[in-house]
């Protein structure tokens, strides 16, 4: 009994997708619980003279790349450390790298070290280093800045060092 009970059920299916394929029903929901059918009808054509395509093609085009600009004050390249004297070779020492953040230009740099007095710290300079470097765009240049002293004092020497000066210009 339930095998021919599914028999009919399939039968009535296959008529009525047929009879919705007749009149022009589509798809497998146009056919509703209940037997109902519903017509799906296409959109309505567009106007005539228009288009569904866009009348213009959109451009893109990248902003132009803004110019390169450095602060000549290039202390914030600038890295000091190992601030010491050398009693055997009797000299004041210090360890300077620059680095150039550009990535296309190459920089002069113009640098002063100066190790000053500590104790008490009133201003006054033991010695002065002055030197050019180069560097080129991403790269580090390191060196050691000196200046000969001798310490005729008995008493301990105080110092610090400082970059004085790292005056940045494009070669």
């Amino acid at each position: 009994m339930a095998a021919m009970r599914r028999r009919l059920g399939r039968a009535a299916v296959a008529s009525g997708m047929a009879a919705a394929s007749t009149l022009g029903l589509v798809g497998c929901g146009a056919l509703l619980p209940g037997g109902h059918a519903r017509r799906v009808t296409p959109p309505p054509p567009p106007p005539t003279g228009y288009s569904s395509s866009p009348s213009y093609e959109p451009s893109y085009s990248p902003s132009p790349t803004p110019e390169e600009t450095y602060d000549p004050d290039g202390r914030s390249d600038a890295r000091g450390n190992n601030c010491r004297y050398d009693q055997s070779a009797r000299r004041l020492e210090y360890s300077v790298s620059v680095t150039n953040p550009s990535l296309t230009k190459t920089f002069t740099y113009e640098m002063a070290v100066n190790w000053m007095k500590a104790r008490p710290a009133d201003g006054t300079a033991f010695g002065l280093h002055q030197r050019s470097i180069v560097v080129r765009p991403g790269q580090t240049e390191t060196y050691t800045a000196t200046y000969s002293y001798t310490n005729t004092s008995t008493r301990e020497l105080w110092f610090q060092c400082e970059i004085r000066r790292a005056r940045k210009s494009e070669l």
